[in-house]
C-alpha cells in the first residue's frame, strides 16, 4: 500500500482515530459537545416541514378550476359589456364610405357616463326608438350560440342603429345653402365623410326640390343622419314635409338621447377596414342655440 492508498488522520487527532471526529466520542460536559437539543430540533425539522406541507390548502380539481375560470370570465364580460364596451355589425349601406356593410365596430360607452352625453358630429348606436327598423333586423342573430355570445358582449346584436348626431337639444337644422350643404343653428356643415354624387346633403326629405327646416330639437333628444344620405332612414326621412299629401306627425324625427348605448370609436373587422373614428372638426363651428 502506498502513502496516497492510507486514510490521513484528521488534522485534530494526533492517533488518527476517525472515531474522535463524531458526537458520539464526547465527553459529557464537554464545552464543545454537540448541544443535544439542537441536535434533536433538526431531527424533528423534518417532520415538522411534513406536517405543515399536509396542512396546505389542497389544489382544486381541473374541472373545478375550469367551471371557476368560466364563471369569472362570463362576470367580466357582463361588467364590460354594461359599463365600458360593445360590439356591433353594421347591417346596411347608411353609413358608407365609412361603415360599410358587416363592419365590426367597437362603441364605448364611458363618454357619456354621468351628465355627458351625445356631442354634435359623433357617431352612434342607439337603440330603436320604434319602427325604424325592419323586422329581420330588429331580431338580431338567430343561431343559438350567437344569442348567447350577444347577451354578453361577445357578438354583435340586432336592434339598434349607428347615425351620425346631427343636431341636439334646441338646435334647428336646415337645408340647404347655395353649395348643397346642412346647416346647424345658421353654421353651413363642409362634410368630407358623406357620400359621393350628392346632389345636395339633405335629400331624404324631398329629393333636394325645395329647402327644409326643422323645428327646435327637444329637450332630451337629437337629430341624426346617415353619411349616405339618399339610402339613409334616419331622422331627415321622417320630418314632415307640408308639400306631401302623407299624414304625418311632428316631431317622430328625433331620437332619445337615453336610448343612445355609445360612441363609435373603431372598426375592428374586416381587417381591410380597420380604422379610428373621430369628431369631425366641422362641427365645432356650430354656435350654441339662441
Amino acid at each position: 500500500m502506498t502513502s496516497d492508498d492510507r486514510v490521513s488522520p484528521h488534522p485534530h487527532d494526533e492517533d488518527g482515530d476517525p472515531r474522535s471526529s463524531s458526537f458520539s466520542g464526547a465527553e459529557p460536559g464537554d464545552p464543545e459537545a454537540p448541544n443535544a437539543t439542537t441536535a434533536t430540533a433538526s431531527e424533528a425539522a423534518p417532520d415538522g416541514r411534513s406536517k405543515r406541507s399536509r396542512r396546505k390548502r389542497k389544489q382544486l380539481p381541473l374541472w373545478q378550476e375550469t367551471i371557476l375560470l368560466l364563471a369569472v370570465a362570463l362576470v367580466l364580460a357582463f361588467v364590460i359589456k354594461a359599463f365600458f364596451l360593445q360590439a356591433f355589425y353594421i347591417p346596411s349601406e347608411s353609413m358608407v364610405p365609412g361603415l360599410q356593410v358587416n363592419d365590426r365596430i367597437l362603441v364605448e360607452k364611458p363618454s357619456y357616463w354621468g351628465d355627458n352625453g351625445p356631442q354634435r358630429g359623433d357617431v352612434v348606436v342607439f337603440e330603436d326608438p320604434g319602427g325604424w327598423l325592419g323586422s329581420a333586423a330588429a331580431e338580431g342573430p338567430s343561431n343559438p350560440i350567437a344569442q348567447v355570445m350577444s347577451k354578453i358582449g361577445l357578438y354583435p346584436t340586432g336592434g339598434h342603429l349607428v347615425k351620425r348626431v346631427i343636431g341636439l337639444e334646441g338646435d334647428v337644422i336646415s337645408c340647404c345653402d347655395d353649395q348643397g350643404r346642412i346647416l346647424v343653428n345658421g353654421q353651413p356643415l363642409d362634410e368630407p365623410y358623406l357620400a359621393d354624387g350628392l346632389q345636395c346633403n339633405g335629400p331624404e326629405v324631398n329629393g333636394c326640390t325645395a329647402d327644409w327646416e326643422t323645428v327646435e330639437v327637444p329637450e332630451g333628444q337629437m337629430f341624426v343622419m346617415g353619411d349616405n344620405r339618399s339610402q339613409s332612414e334616419d331622422s331627415a326621412a321622417r320630418i314632415c314635409d307640408p308639400a306631401l299629401d302623407t299624414a304625418c306627425t311632428t316631431g317622430r324625427e328625433f331620437v332619445d338621447t337615453d336610448l343612445v348605448v355609445g360612441k363609435v370609436f373603431a372598426v375592428v373587422w374586416p381587417r381591410s377596414s380597420w380604422d379610428w373614428l373621430e369628431r369631425p372638426e366641422t362641427f365645432a363651428d356650430v354656435p350654441d342655440p339662441r
